[in-house]
């Protein structure tokens, strides 16, 4: 098989080694953290609201906790609310996923020799926990420092300068990624190479700090900076692990047959938000059944589309056939192959109408290859519930 390598990008800076955050980072937190306070604040008769997240990422616990304690105006103190979430957070650790591109940039680094490290504000010992739950990370840390191992924890640039230090490398040739504003911040006062892949949806704008701002970890370029770029992207696409997600086609915003000429047959989110929150916004493809039409080519995207600001995350699948009606009420059934880049904003209607039609003509070409092509016959497509 033809290995298209991605295109050659301009040189930002050379390094020599990388520092990644954990929480929000690599791993999904972010769902367990809402879970739990979601839990822990009825009991008070509060309500979490998840968009309050923004407060609390990147934090120390005791920042965090902190916070939740002023905000909602709890009757406990900061400490009562630590030692009873702690344990609360401790039973969900073996169920935090890895982000899409976490094992995949680990796997790469490490292959290639590429010293890294694992700085976060979370103690040492909950890091070392939950990394355990994920095959080679520890072993793939030269060094692992906790936000409890210095004085001051992020925005502080402390905890990274003390990485470089045992690396023995000069701050200057470290790329840091991080999901927080915080981090960032500490980052670039320790005179470190900043990429921020934000963790606080539709907030790009304000990580003005980083050297460059991408959406997910499937977005890295290596060569950027000077690293190992990878291999696996195949024909402009990202190969991924299959996954399904099936429900019957409801109506959209109306806009797609109407304004773009591309008509879309949509999904309900409903029952999908650990779903949507484990993938990041962007275009994927792969294979759509429906239960009396048969199966065919797909791309889709996921997101908040900003070139029409959506409020929600929604997931937009378009069929690559010509259909004589439409087909609401009908058992739609997808099976996700790959990725082909990450959700974008547009100038015009126009620069997204051609954006669009170029995304179906890399999903057409890509699923003609075997490695795709071959789940066209999974059985989850041919089932109706």
């Amino acid at each position: 098989m033809i290995r298209k390598m991605s295109t050659a990008q301009p040189l930002k800076k050379l390094v020599s080694c990388v520092i990644l955050d954990l929480d929000g980072t690599l791993l999904n937190t972010d769902g367990i953290v809402s879970d739990v306070l979601r839990v822990y604040l009825g009991k008070y008769g509060k309500q979490w609201d998840g968009r309050e997240i923004k407060k609390i990422v990147g934090k120390t616990p005791l920042e965090a906790a902190s916070a939740v304690v002023e905000d909602y105006e709890l009757s406990c103190t900061t400490s009562e609310l630590l030692s009873e979430i702690t344990p609360m957070f401790s039973n969900q650790w073996c169920n935090i996923k890895a982000l899409p591109g976490a094992n995949r940039l680990i796997k790469h680094l490490s292959g290639h020799r590429v010293p890294m490290a694992l700085a976060s504000n979370s103690p040492r010992e909950n890091i070392e926990t939950k990394i355990s739950y994920h095959q080679g990370w520890k072993e793939s840390f030269s060094v692992i420092i906790g936000g409890d191992e210095v004085r001051l924890g992020k925005p502080s640039p402390e905890i990274f300068l003390e990485v470089a230090k045992r690396l023995n490398v000069d701050p200057s040739s470290c790329l840091v990624i991080e999901d927080s504003l915080l981090g960032v911040t500490a980052g670039r006062a320790a005179g470190m190479e900043v990429v921020a892949v934000p963790s606080i949806p539709k907030q790009p704008h304000l990580y003005t700090l980083a050297d460059e701002v991408i959406n997910s970890l499937l977005d890295l370029r290596p060569e950027k900076w000077g690293l190992p770029p990878f291999q696996d992207w195949i024909k402009d696409t990202l190969p991924l692990e299959p996954w399904h997600i099936g429900g019957p086609v409801v109506k959209g915003f109306g806009r797609g047959s109407k304004v773009l000429g591309i008509p879309t047959a949509n999904l309900s989110t409903e029952g999908y938000g650990s779903l949507l929150s484990e993938h990041p916004s962007g275009v994927y493809f792969g294979w759509a059944g429906l239960s009396k039409r048969g199966v065919f080519k797909m791309v889709m995207s996921i997101g908040w589309n900003p070139y029409f600001n959506n409020t929600e995350k929604t997931i937009e699948p378009w069929l690559l056939h010509n259909f004589d009606e439409d087909f609401y009420g009908e058992e739609l059934r997808l099976i996700i192959v790959g990725y082909i880049r990450p959700e974008a904003n547009f100038s015009s209607l126009q620069s997204l109408i051609e954006k669009i039609h170029h995304d179906r003509k890399v999903a057409e070409e890509a699923l003609d290859l075997p490695l795709f092509s071959k789940y066209k016959d999974d059985p989850y497509l041919k089932s109706s519930t």
